[in-house]
């Protein structure tokens, strides 16, 4: 029995390299199944697809504001107002989830597929909604944070790789900016749907039930989705990965797509990932630029803004509502300005202007904090340089960089390398929500804008020196001339 079942997975075997055979004897007149006579493949056979693997990253957005407004209701139900840790644990406790779900998701992506991953992704973001929504205590809340924070790690992993895989070349970098878009979106609605709730008694809970729509959406459209070509060809389906091809670009560009995809990827062939040879094999260099690309991300500060604007405003004086609202509405045209930009100007362009100018907005927040300014001056330099901060991040420094790693990685080690370096962004971003307040009330705004200012000179040198540019370039070309041969 055991016989019959080798020689039938050895003729599966053979079966795969004759398909690769086949397509390079194929002539392949351009990269990325793009001949010069029928042009580029319509964006609008994978654009629906796209759209259904951004409600991964507008969960990620709306769970990251749904704390802002709510927090302080949240602390006055469940008795323990005023404690500055347990609100900074409500907060960081679904960050550490993140960083479980982060780090398991490139094993899950290459065990069951990016379908049954997103369906995997969205199940404790419904549980942990759930559990949320009906908390009676702390310890309820962030249990149900904990399970809502290892489906956020999960999604932006997948919904970078999923869209980075099924996307012609000549517009991923657009399509790559829908993710932060989406992102932009759900933070504003969190935002929005949290208002009435230091009016309303438990309006919180409702803001916890709506989040479980969009996880159950995602879900069900998941199912009539197409799979990634790369991860079929990667497990030896390469007349499915075809079917996803023809589904994705249209049949005339599917031969050219499958030729190019043999000659990086090595199909029924896939080797485990060790992560001693991430750590410290032959692609460490560009898995400690992708770690340390988003541990800068972080260090920067942006989350401060999301998780704390309302505690910063009021300390202001400004009204939490109309301040959130601007956020929402600059994080949203910067994303809307990536989508534009990607692809014109390049992503290493975008992340060293993004960077540059959280700078000065953070240095006019710092100013802002200063004996220096007068007190009536001191409200506008704090919101302008936060609102201008939002605007430079969503432009680069947010959508950039998962994009552009998911680009330089090659086929093999994509998802589980993205995971590690993920890693580095979750760990950052625990610490960074769990000690904000309390370095807030320690060191004061002035020494933290200016900590803040200077992880974004540091990044912006980073980048400069370490940063290669993919703009327009098909992963197998990006494969083949960005990094070493083995």
């Amino acid at each position: 029995m055991r016989g019959r079942h080798a020689d039938a997975y050895s003729m599966y075997k053979r079966g795969t390299r004759d398909y690769i055979n086949a397509y390079d004897k194929e002539p392949v007149r351009s990269l990325n199944g793009v001949s010069k006579e029928i042009g580029n493949p319509s964006w609008k056979r994978s654009f629906l697809y796209i759209l259904v693997a951004s409600l991964a990253s507008f969960l990620y957005g709306y769970h990251l504001g749904v704390i802002n407004e709510t927090l302080e209701s949240i602390s006055n139900d469940l008795h323990f107002n005023g404690n500055t840790m347990a609100e900074g644990l409500v907060v960081s406790i679904c960050l550490g989830g993140g960083f479980l779900g982060s780090t398991f998701s490139g094993l899950i992506v290459d065990r069951v597929g990016f379908r049954r991953a997103f369906q995997l992704c969205a199940l404790p973001m419904i549980i942990g909604s759930s559990m949320s929504a009906t908390a009676k205590n702390l310890w309820g809340m962030l249990l149900g944070r904990l399970f809502v924070g290892t489906g956020m790690g999960l999604g932006p992993t997948l919904a970078t790789l999923y869209v980075t895989e099924v996307s012609p070349a000549y517009v991923r970098g657009t399509y790559g900016s829908f993710t932060q878009i989406a992102t932009s979106l759900g933070l504003m609605s969190s935002l929005l749907i949290g208002f009435p709730a230091k009016e309303t008694e438990g309006w919180w809970r409702i803001c916890f039930w709506v989040s479980a729509v969009p996880a159950a959406l995602l879900a069900l459209f998941m199912e009539f989705s197409p799979e990634s070509p790369h991860w079929l060809f990667k497990k030896g389906r390469a007349a499915d990965a075809e079917a996803a091809f023809e589904k994705l670009l249209g049949g005339p560009y599917v031969k050219g797509a499958m030729a190019e995809l043999s000659k990086s990827e090595r199909g029924g062939e896939a080797e485990t990932v060790k992560l001693s040879e991430l750590l410290f094999g032959h692609h460490r260099k560009v898995v400690f630029i992708g770690s340390t690309l988003f541990a800068l991300q972080q260090l920067s500060g942006i989350n401060s803004v999301f998780f704390f604007s309302s505690t910063v405003f009021k300390s202001a004086g400004v009204s939490s509502q109309s301040a959130n609202i601007c956020v929402g509405i600059a994080n949203f045209l910067g994303s809307f300005a990536a989508l534009l930009l990607m692809d014109k100007l390049g992503r290493k362009v975008l992340l060293i202007g993004s960077f540059s100018g959280m700078i000065v907005a953070m240095g006019l927040q710092a100013a802002s904090a200063s004996s220096l300014v007068s007190s009536s001056n001191e409200v506008y330099l704090s919101v302008g340089g936060m609102l201008l901060f939002v605007l430079a991040f969503s432009v680069g420094a947010g959508p950039v960089p998962s994009l552009l790693l998911s680009e330089m990685f090659p086929g093999r080690i994509r998802a589980k390398a993205m995971s590690v370096c993920l890693a580095s962004h979750w760990v950052v971003n625990f610490f960074v929500g769990l000690l904000f307040l309390r370095l807030l009330e320690q060191i004061g705004p002035l020494v933290l804008n200016t900590i803040f200012a200077t992880f974004c000179l540091v990044a912006v040198i980073f980048v400069k020196r370490n940063v290669l540019e993919t703009k327009g370039k098909s992963l197998q070309e990006i494969e083949i001339t960005l990094l070493p041969p083995e």
